[in-house]
């Protein structure tokens, strides 16, 4: 099945028209070291090899940053495959468009050395253009992101017709009227997060200043959101419901749970986790019941029209 992902040509994607005079996308990760023989079919196994490299050559990162890097590094250099299209943003308010058709190889002593060959299209997308949803996608944080749930979108554009304005794609989804107004929960989340109550405890994760904690890669799909207290000592996965059933919310949140626990979290970091929706039900109660590292946070919407101009 063709892949669909935001690729970030360096930071702040600075080297987009770099990379398109070129035919090439890159990164920059673990810049003096050939992946040539060292790049596995999962991302795992190359993580558990160069997360140990990663924090050598950079002492001051934690595990979580050693994994998004190594994550993002493997996943341009192997884990797209031949013939899947990626979309980088030029800086102009526009994506530019390529398909994957060579694969890796280094080329040292550049701004990317880490390089797969691609053919560009002749067109770019207007950011403008974009749906709610993938502007938020192609929006987020990281060197890579998988977007391939809007690829009905983006083939739209490809071939220059109108695409339509609402895709929903979760087969999970319990109550599509919930999903709908939760979509734009985690964006509110996170741009109000020093006012709400979680945020006077935690931090969202961040590394050299940016947030690396929206949408935080894991290896059953991504965090919602990863964040860690101020102290250092509680690394917290908030899962949003997205009107889903809550069996299948509380099993999601397990998973990201011991993947954080077993992967990220340092010797003395503890993990607990924290769902928010719109109301819970008797099986979420009963779920979370037992849980004692698990919360509910439930949240209200508060509407009003004032007269005047």
């Amino acid at each position: 099945m063709k892949q669909y992902n935001r690729v970030m040509l360096g930071r702040g994607s600075i080297y987009a028209d770099e990379c398109k005079e070129g035919g090439f996308i890159g990164t920059n990760f673990l810049p003096d070291n050939d992946l040539s023989g060292h790049l596995p079919d999962g991302w795992k196994a190359f993580n558990k090899e160069y997360i140990p490299v990663y924090l050598q050559e950079n002492p001051e990162k934690t595990k979580v940053a050693a994994g998004l890097s190594c994550g993002f590094l493997w996943t341009v250099c192997r884990g797209l495959e031949i013939g899947d299209i990626v979309l980088t943003p030029n800086g102009k308010g526009e994506y530019y468009i390529a398909e994957i058709v060579g694969n890796y190889y280094y080329v040292p002593g550049t701004n990317l050395p880490h390089r797969r060959r691609v053919q560009w299209y002749d067109k770019t997308i207007q950011r403008s253009e974009m749906s709610e949803g993938l502007q938020h996608s192609t929006g987020s944080i990281g060197t890579c992101c998988d977007i391939t749930k809007y690829q009905q979108e983006i083939e739209t554009f490809l071939i220059r017709t109108a695409p339509p304005t609402v895709y929903c794609n979760d087969e999970e989804v319990e109550d599509p009227t919930v999903f709908a107004l939760e979509k734009h929960l985690e964006d509110f989340l996170v741009k109000n997060w020093k006012h709400t109550d979680i945020g006077k405890k935690y931090d969202i994760f961040e590394d050299n200043g940016e947030i690396v904690g929206e949408q935080y890669p894991s290896d059953t799909g991504p965090i919602d959101i990863l964040a860690v207290s101020k102290d250092k000592k509680t690394l917290l996965v908030i899962e949003l419901k997205r009107g889903r059933t809550s069996d299948v919310v509380v099993g999601q949140i397990h998973r990201y749970m011991g993947y954080v626990k077993e992967e990220l979290a340092e010797p003395n970091q503890e993990v607990k986790g924290i769902i928010i929706g719109l109301e819970a039900d008797t099986r979420l109660k009963r779920a979370l019941s037992v849980c004692t590292n698990i919360e509910f946070y439930r949240y209200q919407i508060d509407f009003k029209l004032f007269k005047g101009v």
